[in-house]
């Protein structure tokens, strides 16, 4: 069946669809009603090479608030779930991304206690309709939920739409080699025997 996941989640705000596969080629359908969120979690989906479906309805007539949260707790539910009992895994992942003049790094254990360590300095506080605050809160609900140590640092950057592009990617490339199988890693690769 291969290392797959399909989350669903409805409240009074959000009803979300998410297919996930984490050895697929980067093939994406994302439709969230947030065009910049949009484009964001398609960079993901190609550079972490997930195949990645998503589907999203939210109450984007108050803001994209609910939408951006709630498909973070749903995506990080997913990889918990399609990752299973972690065996094999290479469990740490890094990447340092750059993006015109913007420079990220992102680095992720696979620890099961899910924390987001952020220092991103953005210049503007909206790209298109994007609160640019919700890339933090994506962050936050996606390392959460699928039980990630996520660290996102921004080192250089003046253009906002570049420095969170960088992010998604940097993330997506961490996490991408985190989740890859080793062959050399017999069972959970971790003293304690689980994670």
């Amino acid at each position: 069946m291969g290392r797959t996941a399909r989350v669903t989640r409805t409240t009074g705000e959000t009803e979300i669809v998410l297919e996930l596969e984490l050895d697929g080629s980067g093939t994406t359908s994302v439709q969230t009603g947030v065009p910049f969120f949009d484009h964001m979690l398609d960079a993901f989906g190609r550079h972490a090479t997930f195949d990645l479906d998503v589907c999203a309805t939210g109450d984007i007539d108050v803001d994209a608030h609910h939408t951006v949260e709630d498909v973070g707790i749903v995506l990080g539910a997913a990889l918990k779930e399609a990752l299973g009992d972690k065996a094999g895994i290479t469990r740490f992942g890094d990447a340092v991304v750059p993006m015109d003049e913007a420079l990220v790094m992102a680095a992720v254990d696979v620890s099961g206690r899910g924390q987001l360590h952020y220092d991103v300095a953005l210049p503007i506080e909206v790209i298109g309709t994007f609160d640019t605050t919700l890339a933090k809160e994506f962050f936050i609900a996606f390392a959460t939920s699928a039980g990630l140590t996520l660290h996102v640092h921004s080192f250089a950057g003046e253009n906002s739409h570049h420095i969170i592009e960088a992010a998604f990617k940097a993330v997506a490339r961490a996490v991408r080699t985190a989740v890859a199988i080793d062959p050399r890693v017999s069972g959970v690769p971790s003293t304690k025997g689980s994670l």
